[in-house]
C-alpha cells in the first residue's frame, strides 16, 4: 500500500543528519512536469544564513510520523560544502547540474521516467552507473508548494474552488492529489484533484486549470483530512472521473541484485 502524507503535515518535521538536527521543513520545490517534489527547503533556524538550504529525496531515509522527523543520509560538513543559492533566487538548472555533480546523484531530468531513469528513487549507487547517459529530455519549472496554496481552481466551465494543500507519496515523492476547498463556492465541501488531470498552472492569475466540469468536481467523493487516505477511495475517485489510477500506469523497475 502506497502511504500518502499531506505536505502540511510535514512542515515542521525535524531533518535528522547523519551527525545532528540540520532544521526543519519549511516547503517543497516541486516541477510542473512530473509534478514531484525536487527538494525540501529546511528552516536552519540561523545555521547558513542567507541561503536555501535544499535537500533532494535522494537523500531521506526514513519519515517517522510518530517522532515527527525525517531522517537524512547527509552530514553537516557535506550540507554546508555543496553549492550555495541564495534565498532571493529561483533553482536554475545551472545551480542542479552543480548541485546534483556535487552530490553525485543522477540527474532526474535525463530520461523518460518521474526520475531519470528510473520511476522510483534508485538509492543503490551501482545502479546509478547502470543508467543509460542520456541527452537531457526535457526541462521545466520548479515551483514551490506555498506558492501554489491559495491558487484558484479553474474548471472548464468556470471556477469551482482554491488550492488548500498537496498530498504526497512517500515512496516516489510523487504529488498524488490537490486538496481543494470549494466551500467559497457554494455549500461545498474539500475534494481531491489528481495533477494528471490538470491542464496548466498560470502565475499572472494565481489559477491550476483543470479539464474537468464544476459538476463533476461537485459531486466528487468528499475528503475528510482526519483520516488517512485509502486505496479504496481512491479507485471511488478515479471511477467517478472515468479515469485509470496512477498505479496501474506507473511503469515498476524491479532492481536485481547480485
Amino acid at each position: 500500500m502506497t502511504m500518502l502524507i499531506n505536505s502540511k503535515t510535514l512542515k515542521g518535521y525535524k531533518l535528522n543528519g547523519i551527525d545532528g538536527e540540520v532544521g526543519k521543513v519549511n516547503e517543497f520545490y516541486f516541477d510542473d512536469k512530473f509534478w514531484t517534489i525536487r527538494y525540501l527547503i529546511a528552516d536552519t533556524g540561523g545555521w547558513l544564513i542567507g541561503r536555501q538550504v535544499l535537500i533532494s529525496p535522494y537523500a531521506l531515509t526514513e519519515v517517522n510520523k510518530k517522532l515527527e522527523h525525517i531522517n537524512i543520509d547527509l552530514t553537516k560538513k557535506q550540507i554546508e560544502d555543496s553549492p550555495s543559492l541564495s534565498s532571493d533566487k529561483p533553482v536554475s538548472r545551472q545551480f542542479e547540474n552543480e548541485y546534483y555533480g556535487y552530490y553525485r546523484w543522477p540527474a532526474y531530468w535525463n530520461g523518460m521516467y518521474m526520475w531519470g531513469y528510473y520511476p522510483n528513487i534508485i538509492r543503490d549507487s551501482k545502479e546509478w552507473e547502470k543508467a543509460i547517459q542520456e541527452e537531457e529530455m526535457w526541462d521545466s519549472s520548479l515551483r514551490s508548494t506555498n506558492e501554489v496554496s491559495g491558487y484558484n481552481l479553474q474548471a472548464n466551465d468556470g471556477e469551482i474552488g482554491h488550492i488548500k494543500g498537496l498530498i504526497i507519496d512517500e515512496e516516489t515523492w510523487a504529488i498524488r492529489y490537490l486538496i481543494v476547498d470549494t466551500k467559497n463556492w457554494w455549500t461545498g465541501k474539500i475534494v481531491l484533484v489528481s495533477p494528471q488531470w490538470i491542464e496548466r498552472i498560470s502565475l499572472n492569475d494565481n489559477k491550476v486549470y483543470v479539464n474537468l466540469s464544476r459538476k463533476d468536481i461537485k459531486s466528487s467523493p468528499e475528503y475528510n483530512e482526519e483520516f488517512q487516505l485509502s486505496r479504496e477511495y481512491e479507485i471511488k475517485l478515479h471511477q467517478h472521473y472515468k479515469r485509470i489510477g496512477y498505479w496501474f500506469e506507473e511503469p515498476v523497475i524491479k532492481i536485481s541484485s547480485q
